[in-house]
């Protein structure tokens, strides 16, 4: 279960400065829990998000094929090596992507429908038939960009000239919502105190959101941005020049 946590020192200390802002824990429309829950694989914890606005990531793909046939995915589907899907490990189920082959300039629209892959700097495994389209099988990996268009099952796709590949995917409250900073997350609640206070003595807005995964507990300090996607994407790129490499964006359904 995940829970919003504030220390009492933490709430008073905020509380002279700028008041702690709620985040709620539910889940946008169209995503299963499970799937929006963080988890980790090989000592390695990973956070999903909760909305794909403005999203692009450059580096290496894989795929799979035979040897998940007929498997369960992630979100509870049956993986079908001939369907244009994909796994990725923080992206919301559902979501279309655009994936070119920066290799040889092919390009695909896939739907996220799993989570992986968890090979070191892989950011995508490919169905067959996505990995067949892009020219990969033989290879095995690639380099790609991908581009998050929307997602499926929003109202009709339109051809535009103007995104990538021709393809405009509507996406309801794009760039807008409820938005925070996530600067660092502690097995310690004592840490992430610690680094809560540093920046409330600023006069941010701050929080701490804890999530157990088995029998590990994150502490997870979170700074609130405002309702601007782009805000909150122009402070985490400032925290990263301040020492704060691991700073990302995390979307919340509202207040």
């Amino acid at each position: 279960m995940i829970r919003l946590v504030l220390s009492l020192a933490l709430a008073c200390m905020v509380a002279a400065c700028a008041p702690i802002v709620p985040f709620r824990t539910g889940i946008p429309a169209g995503t299963g829990r499970g799937t929006q829950r963080p988890y980790v694989i090989n000592n390695q914890a990973y956070y999903p998000i909760n909305s794909a606005a403005g999203y692009r990531q450059t580096g290496m793909a894989s795929w799979y094929g035979r040897q998940f046939q007929g498997k369960r995915t992630a979100n509870g589907e049956i993986f079908n090596m001939y369907a244009a899907t994909a796994a990725h490990k923080t992206l919301p189920m559902n979501t279309m992507l655009l994936v070119r082959n920066l290799e040889n300039g092919r390009e695909t629209t896939v739907r996220v429908n799993d989570r992986g892959p968890f090979a070191k700097n892989r950011i995508i495994d490919l169905s067959y038939a996505a990995a067949r389209k892009l020219d990969m099988l033989g290879k095995g990996t690639a380099r790609v960009r991908i581009i998050a268009l929307g997602r499926a099952g929003a109202p009709a796709a339109r051809r535009s000239s103007r995104r990538p590949g021709g393809l405009r995917l509507r996406h309801k409250d794009f760039y807008r919502g409820w938005f925070y900073v996530q600067v660092g997350a502690f097995s310690d609640r004592r840490n992430a105190e610690r680094l809560a206070h540093r920046f409330a003595d600023g006069g941010a807005r701050v929080a701490i959101r804890f999530n157990v995964t088995g029998r590990t507990r994150y502490y997870r300090v979170l700074i609130f941005t405002g309702r601007s996607l782009n805000a909150a994407k122009r402070f985490a790129r400032q925290l990263k020049g301040r020492g704060y490499p691991n700073a990302f964006v995390v979307g919340g359904p509202g207040r």
